[in-house]
Order: C-alpha cells, then sequence, then structure tokens
C-alpha cells in the first residue's frame, strides 16, 4: 500500500506501481478552467483520478482501464477514498468506452500512456499492457481526446522527452495545440528525462515552458518540486 495524505493506494494487483511520472501528472495538470468532468485514460490503480479528485471540485471523474485485475483494484482504491461519489472505474479499451459513449464530453482528459515502443516483450502481459504504446499508442489518444474534450476542455500527459515533438505534431493534426509544457530532470546534470504536456483547441504562441528538477542529489528534494508535491506525498 502507498499512503498520500488524503488517500491510500492498494497496488498489489498492477503491473505499472505508483511511481514518479503518474504523481508527477497529477499534481501538474492544469486545473485553472475549473472542470466539471474529468477522464484518466489508462487509469491503474487510479493514482491521477484519486490526486484530481483532491485538486478539483469536479462532480464527474471517469477513468479507464483495460486490465482486469489493475481495473478492479482502482474501482477498490476509488471505493475506500474520500471522493468515492465523483470516482467511478469502466473495464474497457478506449475504442470500446468510445463506442459506448452516447454524446459525453470532458472539460479535463489526463493520460500516463504505455510508452515502451520496442519491439520485445516480457512473459508478463499485464505488465507489458501498461508499459507498451501498442496497447494505447499516441495517435489513439490524441484523436480519441479531440471527440471527447469540450470546446473550452484540456488534454494533459506525461511522455518521455524524446517523444514530445512527435506528440506535439499529432495533436496538432487533431486541432489540439500546446497551452504549457513542463520538462522533467532527475538532477540538474541529468538529461530531461519526461515531458508534461498540456493541449487545448486554442492555438497560441506565448505559452508557458519550464524546466522542474526533482532532486538535487539523492532524496534532497527541490523546493520547486516539494510545492508541486507537498499537498500528496506524506513526508513532504
Amino acid at each position: 500500500m502507498f499512503q498520500f495524505k488524503q488517500f491510500s493506494i492498494q497496488q498489489d494487483r498492477c503491473a505499472m506501481k505508483v511511481g514518479t511520472d503518474g504523481v508527477l501528472l497529477g499534481a501538474w495538470t492544469p486545473i485553472d478552467h475549473k472542470p466539471f468532468s474529468v477522464l484518466d485514460i489508462g487509469s491503474g490503480t487510479g493514482l491521477v483520478a484519486l490526486m484530481l479528485a483532491q485538486r478539483c471540485h469536479a462532480v464527474q471523474i471517469d477513468a479507464i482501464e483495460i486490465d482486469e485485475n489493475a481495473f478492479e483494484q482502482c474501482v477498490d482504491n476509488f471505493e475506500n477514498s474520500p471522493w468515492n461519489d465523483r470516482l467511478f472505474c469502466f473495464h474497457a479499451s478506449l475504442d470500446a468506452f468510445m463506442d459506448d459513449l452516447e454524446d459525453e464530453e470532458y472539460d479535463l482528459i489526463v493520460s500516463n500512456p504505455p510508452f515502451y515502443s520496442e519491439d520485445y516483450k516480457t512473459e508478463n502481459e499485464s505488465r507489458d499492457l501498461a508499459r507498451f504504446q501498442d496497447a494505447l499508442p499516441f495517435e489513439d489518444l490524441v484523436e480519441a481526446a479531440s471527440v471527447l474534450l469540450t470546446e473550452t476542455g484540456v488534454l494533459a500527459v506525461i511522455v518521455p522527452h524524446k517523444e514530445e515533438d512527435r506528440l506535439i505534431a499529432l495533436a496538432k493534426a487533431c486541432d489540439l495545440f500546446p497551452l504549457q509544457i513542463t520538462r522533467v530532470k532527475g538532477t540538474p546534470t541529468t538529461e530531461i528525462k519526461r515531458s508534461l504536456l498540456a493541449f487545448s483547441f486554442t492555438k497560441t504562441t506565448d505559452f508557458p515552458i519550464d524546466e522542474l528538477v526533482i532532486e538535487t542529489e539523492r532524496h534532497q528534494y527541490t523546493a520547486d518540486y516539494i510545492a508541486l508535491t507537498k499537498n500528496f506525498y506524506l513526508k513532504m
């Protein structure tokens, strides 16, 4: 179990455990537009959806999870949280979920998508599903967001930095444009590892781009990282 300040995450049945990527996305995702409805695509343990439930007053927070064990665990984590009346998880692929929708739209869509696109796989099917991009291609994610977002909606994702330009190009093809970008480094001297990206249908040339460094040295967190995550981590 992973204990946060206002909720806990059971993760024994999930291939992908609580990690820095999910915490970053949940804490960073823009909510200035006061979303009424939220969708978390590929929810896993439900971490990002739970963080958004804590951060905003969205009445409807839906999640999609294709892996059966992760889905069941997500449901349990939702039910055991203070916001169980606002959280709901669907056991479905993105395609199946969209096929069943009836004109549903969301003010905010978030995803910590699978990002390994290499050809190899492991013997653990659940872990492969959670980690490999062919389970949720970026193209499918962006196209779905362009259909499911409200006119003023926001898509927020975290991806490997090397995928940033490709994702921006895919989003542009669906009329989604960068709203905010934060590039994440483990330490001041390491290369940029992740990109946090937010998109909207509004095209702007002066959107904020910044950099976040997590640690100055092992377990010595930067002021910026503490400020971003202090409402969640017990020891921040």
